[in-house]
C-alpha cells in the first residue's frame, strides 16, 4: 500500500522503539525524533544512533529518509498528525506499579500545544491506564498500540511484525494502522483493531507467557544439572512437537532486561483479586534459578569469577534488568572476588566488583568465567566458561 500523502510524525524517545519506529515511518513521511539528551540527538543528526543495532544503522546510512532529532518538543510536535511516546515506564517496586509520570506529563504538554495531533502510546503501561489518561486529559485523541521488539533487532522487528495492534476503532486508529502497515516490507501483516483495555492486555499476557516458557526451560535445565542429563537432548526432543515448537527454548541465567521482568510483575499486581498461581510462580522461579545457578558456580570453587558482559542479550548494549546481576550478587554473598569485562558504551558500575577494559587482562585474572550468552570473543576460553548457553540464541 503507498499513500500519496506525506504526514509528519513526532517520536519522543530515542530507545529502542523510538528509533525503530522513527526509521520505519521515515520511509514516507516526515519524522521528527525528540529527546532530553543532548549527545543523542547531536548523534543521530550526525547519522549515529544511539542504540546498538547494526540493521538499524546500515539503514540510517543507506536510505533516503526524510528524519531530524531535537531536544525541542514543541517545536517538534508543530504541524504533527501523530505523535508517538516511546518513553520508559519503569516498574517501581515500592509502589509496585509502573512509574508513568513522564508519559503523563509528555501527553498533556503535547495535548496543549498541538490541538490536532493523535497521541500513540507505545510505552508499555498498565491496563486500563490508556482509557484513565484520556478522562484526566479530557480527550480522545489517544491510542495505545503496544510494540513487540527485540533488543537489537529494533529495526527489523518493525519492519516485519508478526502483528499490528491497535488500541482503537476511531477514524484516526485506522489511519494509523494504514500508515503503519505502508512502511512494512510486507502488507500482509495481520492488523487487529481492539479497545485501549485488550490492546493493553494483549501485551502484559503475551510478555508474560514469555516469561513463562523462560521459567520453565530454565527449570528442565536446572533438573538436568542436578541429574547429570543433557539438557540439549532433551529439549530437542520435546520440542519438536508442534504444538511445543523449537524456539525461544534456550536456558538462560534468567528472564530480565527491559519488559519481562516488569510486564509479568505489573500482572501480577492485577491479579490480587483473580484466582491463579501461575503468574505469581513465574517470579518464584526465576529468582530460584539464580540461587540455583550461583550454588553451580560456587561448587567449582574459583577464587575469582569473571562475568563476560552484563547484557543480556548478544548484539544488545543495554544492560538494564539483566539476570546476570542477581548471579553477581549471590556470588558477592558467597565472598567470591568478581571481575566484569563490558567493553559497551553502556557498562554501569557495581559496588565491589572490578570493571575491566582490557580483555586479555579480564580472561588471565579469571578462574572461572560465566556469561549468559556464548560469542566468538569467548570461545576460545571455553574449558573455564560458565555458561547455560546450549542453542546460540536469545
Amino acid at each position: 500500500m503507498k499513500l500519496k500523502m506525506k504526514h509528519k510524525i513526532s517520536i519522543v524517545g530515542m530507545g529502542y522503539v523510538g528509533c525503530g519506529n522513527a526509521l520505519m515511518l521515515a520511509k514516507n513521511n516526515l519524522v521528527s525524533i525528540v529527546d532530553i539528551d543532548t549527545k543523542k540527538v547531536n548523534d543521530f543528526n550526525l547519522g549515529r544512533l544511539p542504540i546498538s543495532d547494526t540493521y538499524a544503522q546500515n539503514f540510517l546510512d543507506q536510505q533516503e529518509l526524510d528524519i531530524s532529532s531535537t531536544i525541542d518538543l514543541i517545536e517538534s510536535i508543530k504541524g504533527s498528525s501523530f505523535v508517538i511516546l516511546a518513553l520508559p515506564t519503569n516498574f517501581d517496586e515500592g509502589l509496585m506499579k509502573y512509574d508513568t509520570h513522564i508519559l503523563d506529563t509528555v501527553a498533556e504538554q503535547v495535548l496543549q500545544n498541538n490541538h490536532r495531533a493523535t497521541i500513540i502510546i507505545r510505552s508499555t503501561v498498565d491496563i486500563g491506564h490508556t482509557e484513565y489518561l484520556k478522562q484526566k486529559l479530557n480527550t480522545q485523541r489517544i491510542i495505545f498500540c503496544p510494540e513487540f521488539l527485540r533488543e537489537g533487532y529494533a529495526l527489523e522487528d518493525s519492519l516485519h511484525p508478526s502483528r499490528i495492534i491497535i488500541g482503537g476503532k476511531d477514524s484516526a486508529s485506522k489511519k494509523f494502522s494504514e500508515l503503519m502497515l505502508a512502511a512494512l516490507d510486507e502488507t500482509s501483516t495481520p492488523i487487529l483493531m481492539m479497545e485501549s483495555g485488550e490492546a493493553e492486555s494483549v501485551k502484559l499476557f503475551a510478555n508474560t507467557y514469555l516469561a513463562m516458557r523462560v521459567a520453565f526451560f530454565n527449570e528442565l535445565d536446572s533438573f538436568c544439572l542436578d541429574n547429570q542429563i543433557d539438557s540439549q537432548e532433551v529439549i530437542n526432543g520435546m520440542c519438536l512437537d508442534s504444538r511445543i515448537g523449537s524456539y525461544y527454548n534456550n536456558p538462560s541465567f534468567g528472564f530480565g532486561g527491559l519488559c519481562l521482568p516488569k510486564d509479568s510483575m505489573q500482572l501480577l499486581q492485577r491479579f490480587k483479586d483473580t484466582p491463579g498461581s501461575i503468574i505469581h510462580a513465574i517470579q518464584d522461579s526465576n529468582k530460584e534459578r539464580a540461587a540455583f545457578l550461583v550454588d553451580q558456580i560456587a561448587m567449582q570453587h574459583p577464587k575469582t569469577v569473571g562475568v563476560y558482559r552484563l547484557a543480556m542479550k548478544s548484539g544488545s548494549d543495554n544492560s538494564r534488568n539483566s539476570s546476570i546481576f542477581k548471579i553477581i550478587e549471590g556470588l558477592v554473598a558467597k565472598n567470591i572476588s568478581i571481575i566484569v569485562y563490558d567493553d559497551s558504551n553502556n557498562s554501569v558500575e557495581i559496588e565491589g566488583v572490578t570493571l575491566v577494559k582490557d580483555f586479555q587482562i579480564f580472561t588471565k585474572n579469571s578462574d572461572l568465567i560465566i556469561t549468559n550468552r556464548l560469542d566468538d570473543q569467548i570461545q576460545p576460553f571455553s574449558h573455564k566458561v560458565f555458561s547455560r548457553d546450549i542453542f546460540s540464541t536469545d
